[in-house]
């Protein structure tokens, strides 16, 4: 299984990527499947003209980040929170990659307040199904960020590791399961 892990920040010193980096190493660790993770600060998407509708059709610039968001089987969104949403750099990514049919997705917010981006997580429990995806109902909330990872995806806090067990388990169960049941599909549709 393709799991895309996307840092939906493109500030320089996001906060948000050292979540994404902490899942990134821990999931590629710990599992068999294949972890990738997009950062959003090295993809200058332009303001939507156009939807991106497969890799052909999408400009030569981004074919790259087209063929990783098209093979991917499933997504881990990891958003800051700007003014009660998420990134709005996520928010394009994915307007230029509208439908992600049954893809199972998961959501991580973090933030250096206390509340680690719950309006953010909220929002992004809207968008998922409007790209046709499933979200994983155990989210990733990560409040005070500042201190629980350091800049190079490392755990500070061990008191959060369990949240971290809590949602890559609940996440990887639906994935798997999402998966196998549309790859058993597609072998007796054939």
């Amino acid at each position: 299984m393709k799991i895309e892990i996307i840092a939906g920040s493109p500030r320089i010193n996001s906060t948000t990527k050292r979540v994404a980096l902490h899942l990134y190493k821990t999931l590629r660790e710990t599992t068999s499947h294949e972890i990738g993770l997009i950062d959003l600060q090295d993809w200058h998407l332009p303001s939507l003209q156009a939807v991106f509708t497969s890799v052909d059709h999408t400009p030569e610039e981004f074919r790259p980040l087209s063929k990783r968001i098209f093979e991917a089987d499933a997504f881990i969104l990891v958003s800051p929170e700007y003014n009660g949403s998420y990134s709005p750099a996520l928010k394009n990514l994915f307007d230029h990659f509208p439908k992600r049919h049954h893809k199972p997705f998961g959501i991580v917010t973090a933030s250096p307040g206390a509340f680690g981006g719950i309006r953010a997580a909220q929002q992004l429990l809207l968008l998922v199904p409007a790209l046709f995806g499933i979200a994983s109902p155990y989210m990733l909330v990560v409040p005070a960020v500042e201190k629980k990872f350091n800049p190079q995806g490392g755990l500070i806090d061990e008191n959060f590791q369990n949240s971290i067990h809590n949602f890559t388990s609940e996440f990887l169960w639906l994935a798997e399961h999402v998966v196998e049941k549309k790859t058993t599909e597609k072998i007796f549709n054939n």
